[in-house]
């Protein structure tokens, strides 16, 4: 269990310190993503300081070993005329017992020296005869303790294998921690052989490497700095151009058409500036050439529609005139006058929905919202859609909640656009049932119109908005539509701030949601009914004989 604990708390600070790293990063993160100077600098500042960091540890590493070369070869010539001299010196005496041999050893040493090394930096000088132990080791200066300095590895390969040898030693002499390059090499003598060790400190060429080291740092760093600065400006007087752009395309996508780049030179940055402008100009005279033709399309269809008002009025007095008397008509007369009475029926909605679409068009049209409850609507829409479904032979299912469902609407639009989405369910219905859903939460209210008919091609849930569209224009229309209801719904859930979407599948009929805030000027973010059906997949069961 305490294990259990730890590992509990263990995770929950753990989670605690990522989102507080997290969120402390969140305005790093989010200037390194929309900041392409920022990239360019940072990505080449730290290529450059691999690159200059590796070039300098080579340099670095190079010098110093340079100076060491250079140090062994001068003690390896000097190490030689120490061995002569000591050789000269010690080949008089036959055998190690001679009572003048210790004092030799000292002169040689004395003679050998090159200074105090705690005070002047000098050599250390050693001279031992390890397999004659009475004879002590002599050593100058006398108050070095070379034992830090002669290793026994070193000291075996001298005395044992009778080889020169040579170490890299850092020792401590007299409070003073230096680096001594170590020499060691046999004296032949005529009664065996003596140890020799010239210990020579490193302390210039310490000096000199931590001087290039240095100097190869510092320029190193200014290297880098310099870099990251010429980066800088190099991406400036890239990137400030394409910002221009940027902000100029803002500008143009915000309406303000005039918005120009400022062309310098003639460089590749004068080029795309140029370039842009004449693909501003271009859009601006189309734009302006398509804002002229819709507007004039507008006005047209709006004067038109205005227009034919006036003998569409006195045309309908007329046919309403002959349609009252048409039974004292021959059957044939009475037959015209009925499919003039349709016609002119057709004709009259088709002036209203071309003036409404107008009004859309203008942006004239406004919504007259109020507290409005839907489910009487609803109920309305039905029956008055209730002749035309037992016509075709379908029935119409309403599924609505008992309570009231109250939202902040216009009464008149809504039931414009029930209408139009039943009805064209019970014309496309092929005489199986349409179901009407509405259901409500606390931020949207949706009504579903399904039907069981032909159903859409993948893709015509999008073009069944566009005006004067028909999947099946062969068809023969019951309802003696427009072409314009559907398009005339659209904007009507556009104007509430809602939604008016579409699903279907060929053989599986179609299904329309229109989902409306219940607060008039919320956002919708989510509707209380799904778009797609749940009974879809729902196969009908085959009759049992």
């Amino acid at each position: 269990m305490p294990i259990r604990r730890t590992l509990r708390v263990v995770r929950r600070y753990w989670r605690v310190a990522a989102r507080r790293l997290e969120v402390h990063s969140a305005p790093a993160r989010r200037a390194w993503r929309r900041s392409l100077q920022l990239r360019v600098v940072t990505l080449t500042l730290i290529a450059s300081s691999v690159l200059v960091g590796v070039f300098g540890w080579f340099i670095a590493a190079r010098s110093a070993t340079i100076l060491l070369t250079r140090a062994q070869e001068e003690a390896k010539v000097s190490m030689r005329n120490k061995i002569d001299y000591a050789e000269q010196q010690l080949t008089v005496y036959p055998q190690w017992r001679d009572p003048k041999l210790p004092s030799t050893f000292d002169l040689i040493v004395g003679q050998l020296a090159d200074g105090d090394p705690a005070e002047s930096g000098g050599s250390v000088v050693s001279m031992r005869a390890g397999q004659y132990p009475e004879l002590r080791a002599a050593t100058l200066p006398t108050n070095v303790d070379t034992g830090e300095l002669i290793t026994r590895d070193l000291a075996r390969t001298v005395s044992d294998d009778e080889k020169e040898a040579s170490q890299v030693v850092t020792a401590t002499i007299n409070g003073q921690t230096t680096k001594y390059l170590v020499y060691g090499a046999p004296v032949p003598t005529n009664f065996g052989h003596v140890e020799l060790y010239y210990m020579m400190p490193l302390t210039t060429e310490d000096s000199a490497a931590n001087q290039i080291r240095t100097t190869v740092l510092l320029t190193g760093v200014a290297l880098v700095i310099l870099l990251g600065v010429v980066a800088g400006l190099v991406t400036r007087l890239v990137v400030t151009p394409v910002r221009i752009a940027a902000r100029t395309a803002q500008r143009l996508s915000a309406g303000l058409l005039d918005q120009r780049m400022k062309v310098d030179g003639e460089d590749d940055l004068a080029l795309l500036a140029a370039s842009f402008n004449q693909m501003a100009a271009n859009l601006q005279r189309q734009i302006v050439r398509l804002e002229e033709l819709s507007r004039l399309q507008r006005r047209f269809t709006s004067d038109v529609s205005h227009e034919l008002r006036t003998p569409l009025t006195t045309v309908r007095m007329a046919a309403d005139l002959i349609f009252a008397e048409r039974d004292e008509f021959d059957p044939a007369v009475a037959r015209s006058a009925e499919l003039l009475q349709a016609e002119l029926d057709r004709f009259e909605s088709l002036l209203t929905d071309l003036l409404e679409i107008s009004r859309f068009d203008a942006g004239f049209a406004a919504l007259d919202a109020e507290h409005t409850d839907l489910v009487p609507i609803v109920e309305r829409v039905a029956e008055r859609l209730t002749g035309l479904a037992e016509r075709v032979g379908v029935t119409i299912e309403l599924r609505l909640p008992e309570t009231p469902v109250i939202a902040e609407v216009d009464p008149r639009r809504v039931e414009r656009v029930l209408r139009n989405l039943v009805g064209n369910a019970v014309e496309h219905g092929e005489a199986r049932p349409v179901v009407v859903t509405l259901a409500s939460d606390d931020a949207a209210v949706a009504i579903t119109v399904r039907d069981h008919g032909i159903g859409l091609k993948p893709g015509e849930e999008r073009l069944v908005f566009n005006r004067f569209w028909r999947a099946d224009p062969s068809r023969a229309r019951q309802t003696g539509g427009t072409g314009l209801g559907l398009s005339i719904s659209a904007e009507d859930a556009r104007l509430h701030g809602g939604w008016l979407e579409a699903w279907g599948a060929p053989g599986e009929g179609a299904q329309f949601r229109l989902t409306l805030p219940v607060r008039s000027g919320d956002r919708l973010l989510a509707a209380p009914l799904p778009l797609i059906p749940r009974d879809r997949a729902v196969l009908e069961a085959p009759e049992v004989s």
